[in-house]
């Protein structure tokens, strides 16, 4: 499956990096742990309206997704563990956290291409 150039939109990805302990005001490890993010990406791809049914044959019996991205670039570093900007452009917290807008919920790899099936999430 080849992707044309008119049909793909722009979305950025943000790859994960590291777990961070957290500590306290007093410098001790406070129990939790947060998730940091490389910098955001832009990439074109090909971005589905919605869940259909050709796309939950492609990932099985899983439904639990909103959109379906189709890229023909075999190296793209897009993972079970990324996060996605799609329905904006990237937005931060005051601490720096990213406020993305989507998750990727499965990867199928092919000969030609390469579908990830993604979830709208509200992070704040």
């Amino acid at each position: 499956m080849k992707t044309m150039k008119r049909n793909q939109v722009p979305f950025w990805y943000l790859l994960y990096d590291r777990k961070e302990d957290l500590k306290d005001e007093y410098g001790n490890e406070s129990g939790e742990s947060a998730i940091i993010y490389k910098p955001a990406v832009k990439m074109e791809a090909n971005i589905s309206a919605a869940t259909g049914s050709a796309q939950v044959e492609q990932f099985g019996n899983f439904a639990g997704y909103d959109k379906v991205i189709v890229t023909d670039d075999l190296s793209c570093p897009i993972d079970e563990n990324s996060v996605l900007f799609i329905d904006k452009e990237p937005e931060y917290a005051e601490d720096g956290t990213p406020l993305y807008d989507y998750i990727v919920k499965r990867v199928a790899k092919s000969l030609n291409s390469i579908s990830y099936a993604v979830s709208k999430v509200s992070v704040s």
